[in-house]
């Protein structure tokens, strides 16, 4: 009987370490971090604009209302007149609502006390917006508008915007261009570690951007969308995380 039970307990004992090995393996394993590479790949590509915006000012100023509301009525003919020969169409011009404002000129005494203000006359003004496929055509309209100068209309010209239609389109390809990038980036640091690359673990899609082509422009953190040049370059990062084996 004191083998038997000698047997037994060096049996008991074998089991409790065995245990303890399966145990403190599967604890490790459940513990140890998969094996993954996080890569990030870039989707980059240059295009040209293909439509944009144009906006500008006239006014009027007269002493009655009624004049200058007659004479930006003239001008806007005028505008209307002088653009229709550029060939921009009628559709393609929109004019805003008109504003008014009363033209005033501070008064001071000899001590530098204000006096009050003398009326001058009333100031009336329109902003018209043209939007057009025909870049080229709307840009020289631009660049000629001081030409209604020479008809003594006061018109202001801001500098034209310059969008893509096809932008959505566009994100989709750069979308795809950047995940490719990422998974030749994250094979070849496989095949230089030893490993194998296997299933991926996600996919994050980092911040779509727009800058001008050679402007030096920034990214931003919430993005960059430059709408004052004609030639851009539009750029946006996939993050992927695979496991290796």
């Amino acid at each position: 009987f004191p083998m038997k039970q000698h047997l037994t307990a060096v049996i008991f004992a074998i089991a409790i370490i065995v245990s303890a090995i399966v145990l403190g393996n599967a604890y490790w394993k459940r513990n140890q971090a998969p094996a993954k590479i996080t890569v990030t790949g870039l989707g980059e590509t240059d295009f040209i604009s293909d439509l944009i915006v144009w906006e500008g000012l006239f006014e009027k100023e007269a002493l009655s209302l009624g004049d200058a509301y007659s004479g930006l009525e003239k001008d806007r003919q005028a505008v209307t007149v002088y653009l229709n020969s550029k060939g921009i169409a009628q559709e393609e011009i929109v004019f805003s609502a008109v504003q008014t404002r009363q033209n005033t000129r501070a008064e001071y005494n000899n001590e530098g006390r204000f006096m009050g203000n003398t009326f001058l006359g009333y100031i009336l003004s329109q902003t018209i917006t043209i939007e057009s496929r025909e870049v080229e055509k709307v840009e020289k309209t631009a660049r000629e508008i001081t030409e209604l100068l020479n008809k003594e209309i006061q018109f202001y010209s801001q500098a034209p915007r310059y969008y893509f239609t096809q932008l959505a389109d566009l994100k989709i390809e750069l979308i795809s261009k950047a995940t490719e990038d990422a998974k030749l980036r994250a094979e070849m640091i496989a095949k230089n570690s030893g490993a194998t690359l296997s299933n991926l673990i996600s996919a994050n899609m980092g911040i779509f951007q727009i800058t001008g082509q050679n402007s030096g422009e920034d990214y931003s953190w919430g993005g960059t969308f430059n709408t004052s040049a004609k030639a851009k370059t539009a750029s946006i990062t996939m993050k992927l995380d695979y496991s290796i084996k």
